[in-house]
């Protein structure tokens, strides 16, 4: 199972202050799901990298809020409540996650028994990308009890498709037949990969891709250099190309990285993650197939291209080798015989046709 997420460096997703959204391309389908919600349980789904976690926040944060003017209005980020889940310590408030997002999304590693801090066991070994049954079985004790403010209970489950098959049927009862204020989002960037039950139990909220003048314009703010470059490298997920930008892939090694991999660099990707390497060159036997089709690029600028005719069925085998090794990319024999393999095959697709 593959996990995507894009925290930035600085960890969690932000909250609404003062009626400020962290994300201002959010404002709409968060007006959407507090006018229009009708379900205890909301299933946003969408594509990754564009906030569907923020977007949980701001719902629990909204629903639990105690000082908001009005229904369809954010969390006022000011009263006692909205202090409480900035802390992470809201009594009516819960998150279930893979151990390996915990921390990165602010919320700390948890035991064998799911209190939080970590054990000496569970630090020697790697989290876990699934949810599992010990964090579904914590939330269906915290759903027992009543709520300590009086206002709800909330349940964010992010991304639901990580919930492993006994974590989703334990979840399952619990979503049919929720107890007194208890509300849950799920968020999803792979609904068809949950159990049809489940899906049947909430409604959906669908996201989409921001505008991409909103999705610059925050970049810029946030410091990112060629914002439409990344923007274009991550297929206009925002806050992808922030944690890109963050990580040291800036517009000048995107930009770079076709011509490097058609003189046979290896190097060009010896700092990058496994799995992001492997879906750059993706993107860019894509691109190219794009073009050998008479098409435009999506994911660079046709100038950044080799302006070499490329075979297309070398082309097509190389898609093949990168979608094979992508099923083992989190777990490589040997990561750097595998880039030079790769990019000794994109090399030899690239090669002007004969």
């Amino acid at each position: 199972m593959v996990i995507e997420s894009s925290v930035t460096a600085d960890g969690a997703a932000a909250l609404a202050d003062g009626g400020q959204l962290p994300l201002p391309w959010l404002a709409a389908p968060l007006h959407q799901a507090l006018t229009q919600g009708r379900s205890h349980a909301l299933l946003l789904q969408g594509p990754a990298g564009v906030g569907q976690f923020d977007l949980a926040l701001l719902l629990a944060q909204a629903w639990l809020c105690e000082a908001r003017p009005a229904p369809d209005q954010p969390g006022c980020g000011r009263c006692a409540s909205c202090h409480l889940l900035r802390s992470r310590s809201h009594p009516d408030f819960q998150v279930l996650l893979p151990d390996a997002l915990r921390e990165p999304l602010g919320f700390g590693a948890m035991d064998a028994e799911g209190e939080g801090g970590g054990s000496a066991k569970a630090a020697k070994t790697k989290p876990s990308k699934e949810i599992k049954i010990e964090a579904v079985r914590q939330m269906l004790a915290f759903a027992q009890v009543s709520a300590a403010r009086g206002r709800a209970k909330v349940v964010v489950v992010y991304p639901a498709e990580a919930l492993n098959t006994i974590a989703a049927n334990a979840l399952l009862k619990t979503l049919e037949e929720p107890a007194g204020l208890l509300r849950f989002v799920l968020a999803s960037a792979a609904p068809q990969q949950l159990l049809p039950t489940i899906r049947s139990r909430c409604q959906p909220l669908q996201m989409a891709l921001p505008a991409r003048e909103a999705a610059q314009a925050w970049l810029t703010a946030q410091g990112v250099d060629q914002p439409g470059v990344l923007l274009d490298a991550t297929g206009g997920r925002p806050q992808e190309a922030l944690l890109w930008s963050e990580e040291g892939v800036g517009a000048k090694t995107w930009l770079e990285l076709p011509r490097r991999i058609a003189r046979g660099e290896a190097s060009a990707l010896t700092d990058w993650p496994v799995p992001r390497a492997i879906a750059a060159m993706q993107r860019l036997v894509h691109d190219l197939m794009r073009i050998a089709h008479g098409a435009g690029p999506a994911y660079f600028p046709r100038d950044a291209l080799p302006k070499l005719p490329a075979v297309r069925a070398a082309l097509d085998q190389w898609a093949r080798t990168l979608q094979q090794a992508a099923r083992h990319a989190d777990h490589p024999l040997n990561a750097g015989l595998l880039m030079e393999s790769l990019v000794a095959q994109g090399q030899q697709a690239m090669r002007p046709a004969r």
